[in-house]
Order: structure tokens, then sequence, then C-alpha cells
């Protein structure tokens, strides 16, 4: 197979032996492979692989054709076109997804938005629900709202019929964002004028998480999975108490077997039926060739972007 390797912070596209598939596992044929903000953050040597799985091969999500299950495997077989959220090489021509792990792609879907589906939906999905506890008629924040993770945020919370505040800091990708089902799509520094927030799904990190804080309402929940303006911020942790809220954070990437099956079977009920009907899409700001992966990385850190870079085969 080929793939897309991460040597000393450079990308090279080049021949690796294919993967063997173990009892539980689907070998996949990629179509088509999500670039996330964490494939970035490995290639800047800050976010490895989870043990078992290739330490220099990127991707962590991958839509294609199942060409070989393994032994104990029962829900998919050779030709199923299948989706799933991987802890690494996704980004190749071949790639091994636990069959617990694995959604069936819906039936006129293109590859490009099956490919860049999991990881932005499964993410959005347990921060909101899991760690959020968003309820129907919540006042939700969604923080970098233009992003894969923030579209997707944004389209679960107004499906579930929370009233959804979106800040995103490019005008140009207001109106995008907004049709997506955003009640209110401001600029990230007026988030405290559009509050009580019941509950915020934190994208950005430091620059946006103090005034989310101070606009939450009593008993607010945060969930942070994004740091793309770092990791470090100072709290007033006198605020945090006044309101009773919860702070809590998450990856989705270096869980359990377990959790990550929970997760997908909560997605296969409750969002995929959504994305089988069009009430939620997944908005693709661009598609590369795998061989052109530096070029998506390069178009990934431009930003202004509105849903998911996408590679293909």
């Amino acid at each position: 197979m080929r793939a897309v390797v991460i040597t000393d912070g450079q990308l090279t596209y080049e021949e690796r032996p294919d993967p063997v598939v173990g009892d539980t596992e689907l070998l996949v044929a990629v179509r088509a492979a999500g670039v996330n903000g964490g494939d970035l953050m490995q290639r800047r040597g800050l976010y490895p692989a989870p043990a078992g799985f290739p330490p220099d091969i990127a991707g962590m999500e991958l839509a294609g054709e199942v060409a070989e299950v393994g032994r104990q495997v029962t829900r998919f077989g050779p030709g199923d076109r299948v989706m799933g959220v991987v802890g690494g090489g996704g980004q190749a021509t071949y790639g091994l997804v636990d069959e617990s792990h694995a959604l069936a792609v819906p039936a006129g879907l293109a590859w490009a938005e099956a490919g860049g589906f999991p990881e932005a939906f499964l993410t959005a999905y347990d921060a909101l629900f899991t760690q959020a506890g968003l309820s129907v008629g919540d006042r939700v924040l969604v923080t970098g709202a233009a992003g894969g993770v923030g579209t997707a945020g944004v389209q679960l919370a107004a499906a579930a019929g929370a009233h959804v505040v979106a800040s995103v800091r490019d005008p140009g990708l207001r109106d995008g964002v907004a049709s997506l089902g955003a009640h209110e799509v401001v600029d990230p520094g007026a988030v405290a004028d559009h509050g009580p927030y019941d509950a915020v799904l934190e994208l950005v990190g430091p620059a946006s998480l103090p005034d989310a804080l101070g606009a939450l309402a009593g008993g607010g929940r945060v969930a942070v999975i994004g740091v793309g303006s770092g990791a470090k911020v100072e709290i007033n942790l006198l605020q945090l108490m006044g309101r009773r809220a919860r702070l809590s954070g998450s990856t989705l990437r270096a869980r359990s077997r377990e959790d990550k099956a929970a997760v997908a079977q909560a997605v296969i009920r409750h969002v995929v039926p959504l994305l089988e009907s069009g009430q939620v899409r997944v908005p693709v700001a661009g598609t590369f060739p795998m061989a052109r992966a530096t070029d998506a990385y390069e178009r990934f850190e431009r930003g202004s972007k509105l849903g998911k870079i996408v590679l293909t085969t």
C-alpha cells in the first residue's frame, strides 16, 4: 500500500507493507480520509498515536470498502461501504478499523463526506451529550464553529432542540455556519454579550475559554476538546464556583476500545439517521489527492474554511 508518513515533521507518500487484519478488524480499501487538528499536532511531535497503531502513518478517520474481515467479525463483509475512527494509519490506501468502531456509509453519501464524518461527528456528539449533558432548550455556545468538529456540533445541537450561538472569527464564513442551524453567529469577542450559556463546546482554548466561563449560566457545563490557540490558560476559580459550573476535557483517540465503541453505537442510533435524511451534512472545504497531503495540511493550517479538508485515493 501507499501511506502518508511522518518523518521528522515532514510528510511523504511512500510504500509500506499492507496491514494485517486482526480478529475483530476490517481491512478497508480507503477512498477518503479526513485531515484533523490532531494530525497536525502529531506531525509536530505533540500527539503520538496510541499503542497498537502505526506511530508514523497519519490519519484518525477513514472511509472505504471492506477488503477483508477478521475471524470474529459479524456485522460487515467484503465490499461493504464503511467509515470509522482509528487511532492512526487512516491516511493510506489500506487501513484497519475495529468492527465496533465502524459505521455503514449511507447510500448516496459521497466518499469525501464519509471520510470527513467519523472524527468530527463522534467527537462532537460525545462532547455535547456525554460530557456536557446537552438537553432540549439549552442555550449552547460552539466556539471555533466553522471547522470540522464545530460544524458538526452546531448541527447536532440544533437538531437536539438547543438554541445555538456559534462564534466564528472569519466574517465570510458566518452565513455558512448559520445555514447549518446556528441561531446566532457572532464574533469571538462578543460571546459574553450573547449568554448566559447552559453548555459550551470549546474548540479554541485559551483565546475564548475565559469569556465563555464568564458567560455561563448557573450549573453550566463546558467541554474542552480543542486547543487551537494554545494549551495553557488562567481561569478564575471563584467564577467557576459561583456558577456551580463543570469544566471537563476529553479526547477520543486514546480511549479504550469499549469507550469508542459506545460512542460509535450512539452515533449509529442518533446521528446516522439524521445524515441519511439530510438533516445533518458534512461540509467539505476542500479535497486533495493523498499524494498531496502536504498541500492539504497547509490548507488546514491556513484556516478560514467551512468544514473538513479530506484526502482521497
